[in-house]
């Protein structure tokens, strides 16, 4: 047998290749769900942690007994006064909550913000190297399907 003949049998064929890109597609079509849905969560938390922070900024320097709007959530605020506004309870993981020190808390939660965006960052470059194999990959396959049928297909 010929070199020829052996390249010709080990190379797939534009069907079978069509079934491989389609398989791609919807493979990568779902890493970017998954890594959209991760930003969205990462978001949520970086949004609650800088509101956080903020209502921490703004209570370090209230006086006992002020009273204050202090944010629930969903753009809502009740009304409560501060009995000390040197201390506060935190969470620090697994349910579990603490008292510390304002400016502990608030260094803690810079710290968790300065973390999550990096994983914000991260997933923005994930996503943005996935989406662009997938465009590559229609691209490619709408070549092969073009080439086979003689006419303008495009797979979205």
């Amino acid at each position: 047998m010929t070199m020829a003949a052996r390249r010709e049998q080990v190379t797939p064929t534009d069907d079978e290749v069509i079934r491989q890109l389609l398989v791609e597609i919807r493979l990568l079509e779902g890493s970017v769900r998954i890594i959209q849905s991760r930003y969205e969560v990462i978001q949520a938390a970086l949004r609650e942690t800088l509101i956080a922070n903020s209502t921490l900024e703004g209570i370090k320097e209230k006086a006992k007994g002020t009273e204050t709007l202090v944010p629930i959530g969903a753009d809502s605020y009740v009304r409560a006064g501060i009995s000390d506004s040197e201390k506060v309870i935190m969470g620090v993981g697994a349910g579990v909550s603490m008292e510390k020190k304002i400016d502990d808390s608030i260094a803690e939660l810079k710290s968790r913000e300065a973390d999550l965006q990096k994983v914000k960052i991260s997933l923005q470059q994930q996503l943005t190297q996935t989406v662009a194999r997938l465009e590559d990959d229609r691209a490619r396959l709408n070549e092969l399907l073009r080439k086979k049928t003689g006419e303008n297909v495009e797979v979205v």
